[in-house]
């Protein structure tokens, strides 16, 4: 899998972008460390109204109760360390959020409320699904994830989804 990795990730990095597309990119990259979401909750409020809006923030506690357990529990078990620490040519481009690679946060954790916004709000919600998966895409580009790492934020973010979806479903039965 390592080899796939760098094999990957240079491909990758074979490719740039011209300045002011990067410059953007690295902009659009920074909304996932959490910026996008006063965006969503303003977005949701004034397109689906309060009722809505509420529904899904509970629905999302459980999920990402689970998303960020489950995050630190792998992140600090396998302390996978992150391109730039490994490859000598290569600096980190964007500032990592923590030390170690995987799973990618950026993608797991956006990911698991973003299917929340699919199941509820679909008209938004593919967006919400398509922008962690491109965060995590774009992090392997600027030297802090591995591909790996994105595809494990990718599982991991639906695991999470699916359990605090679960736990939802079973608090709100008997709640």
């Amino acid at each position: 899998m390592h080899s796939l990795d760098v094999r990957f990730f240079h491909f990758w990095r074979r490719h740039s972008f011209p300045e002011r597309i990067d410059r953007v990119l690295r902009f659009y990259t920074r909304l996932g460390d959490g910026y996008v979401w006063a965006l969503v909750v303003a977005f949701l409020y004034l397109f689906y109204g309060m009722e809505t809006l509420f529904l899904i923030v509970t629905r999302v506690i459980p999920v990402l109760f689970v998303s960020l357990a489950l995050y630190w529990v792998v992140k600090l078990t396998v302390r996978r360390k992150r391109p730039f620490d490994l490859l000598k040519s290569v600096s980190a481009e964007v500032p990592p959020l923590d030390k170690y690679s995987f799973p990618s946060g950026h993608t797991m954790n956006n990911l698991a409320v973003g299917f929340i916004i699919f199941a509820d709000a679909p008209g938004i919600g593919w967006v919400m699904i398509f922008m962690p998966v491109t965060w995590g895409l774009l992090r392997v580009y600027y030297g802090v994830h591995w591909l790996s790492d994105v595809l494990g934020g990718i599982i991991l973010g639906f695991l999470s989804f699916w359990l605090g979806r679960i736990i939802y479903i079973t608090w709100y039965s008997y709640g």
